[in-house]
């Protein structure tokens, strides 16, 4: 007990040495060169007032000796053409426009100036030269903030022209640096800097070290080793150097190989997780009652305008928006799902031919409704904010949130149904009547309710189907037409009426589109995809996992 206390002591303590000397040293930068602000200022001015390409390089080179935030603020208004040589006085001023002439400020002190005309001040000329040197000033005096994510930033940004005369003071930052993300990526950065060192020991032991990378920007430094110049001489003259480079551009290949794998793999589940949702309302209608609903699609599309109205009447609100439209949407559309199936699929029960051209002709009624109510035009719904952006996972692979949530909400719905299904009368109730509708009304079962209740749960999930969609792509009339099709495929594929079948079959054929999608293109894919359940359909009639019970 006392070994633990003491160990947790000194690993305690040793953090709050790090910190110290981390804060010590941005601490003693700042400090520093506070107190050499006012020459150093005066230097920089007097540069600037010449108002040439070279000496405003030299300029940009001397605040970003200064290693201060004050230093950062002055090179992100000389970036944005801000910065002016005022011509009464010869003074350098920060100019923002004001009324109809500029208010300004001292480049030195900061200290308010009052208004100007802009007659009398003229911009600090800069180049594209001038400009990359600005950013990667910028870049090099972000390295002090005290954000990491700042400081991690900083870092990628000099990796890409990072060069040996840099070295000592990345060495430097690594030693006071604490953030293990932060303190990776610096030592890549040596690494990228010492491969262009004299010494060839010196830069192979830099190939070695990048050799454990996965950037596409790394591959592409170690790559230049290995070509040759207009003499064809290799531009890396060890030949250990370039026999280790050729074996770290394998190594990374193989894992950027292996992460384009997992991501074509993720966007394979997330369109699996849209097919699921898609046909899951499909696969209960179709399987309890045979019903061929062409306008499930336009459900899914009730469902998504469902959400676009909501977020009209919260538009400050886009979170409580989306979570309100969830069951908003289930009741809207599975509504809609009891009304069709009252008042047209139950006079159609045993033709499925009819149904099928009774649904599709309901389909353009309700495409020209939406059309007639909210114009022909897309509507986009606002995606939340902690839907936004992505997961960087590293130089090479990033997965976006929206899909990881529809991916979890998808096997959450899921899930739902399937509890619904096992553990409820109505889905016991649906059950029976799927595996033998006449001995399920001998014994007492109200099928045609049962009937219309299961029209109606199927409708209400591709309303929530819809709502997931909405966050994908814009909500249009047509939005149900591209999603019908591939869930019949998705149901049949998997086994009409059988909910793992539908999981399984949504997921196999949303991963087997991207796999294909890369060397076929979008297009093809799909008909290969199609022409597969075919013949796969030949084979196995009634699916993956065919439903049991006497009327299968």
């Amino acid at each position: 007990m006392i070994q633990k206390l003491i160990h947790s002591s000194l690993k305690i303590a040793r953090r709050l040495i790090a910190a110290a000397v981390m804060a010590t040293v941005f601490s003693g930068l700042l400090v520093g060169h506070a107190v050499a602000d006012e020459p150093a200022m005066q230097s920089i001015e007097a540069l600037l007032k010449k108002n040439t390409f070279d000496d405003t390089e030299a300029a940009i080179a001397k605040l970003e000796a200064l290693r201060n935030a004050r230093a950062l603020e002055l090179l992100n208004y000389l970036v944005e053409r801000r910065i002016y040589l005022r011509t009464p006085g010869d003074s350098i001023v920060i100019g923002e426009e004001s009324g109809d002439g500029y208010r300004i400020r001292s480049f030195a002190s900061d200290t308010d100036l009052g208004t100007a005309p802009e007659s009398e001040l003229e911009k600090i000329r800069l180049n594209n030269r001038l400009r990359k040197s600005i950013r990667q000033a910028m870049a090099t005096l972000r390295l002090y903030s005290n954000d990491p994510g700042q400081r991690l930033a900083s870092i990628k940004e000099m990796q890409k022209s990072v060069s040996i005369d840099e070295l000592p003071m990345l060495k430097a930052v690594l030693a006071a640096e604490t953030n293990a993300q932060v303190k990776t990526a610096i030592e890549a950065t040596i690494s990228l800097a010492e491969i262009r060192s004299p010494e060839a020991p010196v830069r192979l032991a830099a190939v070695a070290a990048l050799a454990q990378q996965t950037s596409p920007l790394v591959k592409n430094r170690i790559q230049l080793l290995l070509q040759k110049d207009a003499d064809d001489n290799f531009v890396e003259p060890d030949e250990g150097v370039r026999v280790a480079a050729d074996k770290a551009i394998k190594a990374i290949d193989g894992r950027l190989q292996l992460l384009r794998f997992g991501e074509t793999l993720f966007f394979g589940i997330s369109l699996g997780s849209v097919l699921l949702l898609s046909a899951i309302g499909l696969a209960i209608t179709f399987g309890v009652m045979g019903v061929i609903n062409m306008a499930h699609g336009e459900l899914m599309m009730i469902g998504a305008y469902t959400a676009y109205v909501l977020q009209l009447v919260f538009p400050e609100n886009t979170s409580l928006a989306l979570m309100l439209s969830i069951p908003a949407a289930f009741i809207v559309a599975g509504l809609f799902g009891i009304a069709i199936e009252r008042g047209i699929i139950r006079f159609l029960y045993g033709r499925p031919l009819e149904t099928l051209l009774a649904t599709f002709g309901l389909s353009l009624i309700l495409q020209q409704m939406v059309r007639s109510i909210f114009s022909p035009l897309n509507r986009s719904v606002s995606t939340p904010s902690w839907m936004s952006g992505s997961v960087q996972v590293n130089d090479a692979l990033s997965l976006t949130l929206n899909r990881m949530y529809i991916v979890v909400f998808a096997l959450i719905v899921f899930a739902a149904l399937m509890l619904v299904m096992k553990k409820t009368l109505l889905g016991l109730q649906v059950r029976a009547v799927a595996q033998n509708r006449d001995m399920a009304r001998a014994m007492g079962i109200r099928t045609k309710w049962v009937d219309a209740l299961t029209f109606g749960l199927g409708s209400g999930i591709a309303g929530v189907a819809g709502v997931a969609l909405s966050q994908l792509t814009n909500v249009g009339p047509n939005l149900g037409q591209s999603y019908i099709i591939d869930s019949f495929m998705v149901v049949v594929f998997g086994g009409v009426g059988n909910l793992w079948g539908t999981l399984v079959g949504a997921m196999s054929l949303g991963i087997v589109n991207k796999f294909l999608e890369p060397w076929s293109g979008a297009v093809l894919a799909k008909i290969f995809v199609l022409i597969f359940i075919i013949l796969f359909i030949q084979k196995k009639p009634l699916g993956l996992f065919p439903q049991k019970g006497r009327s299968s």
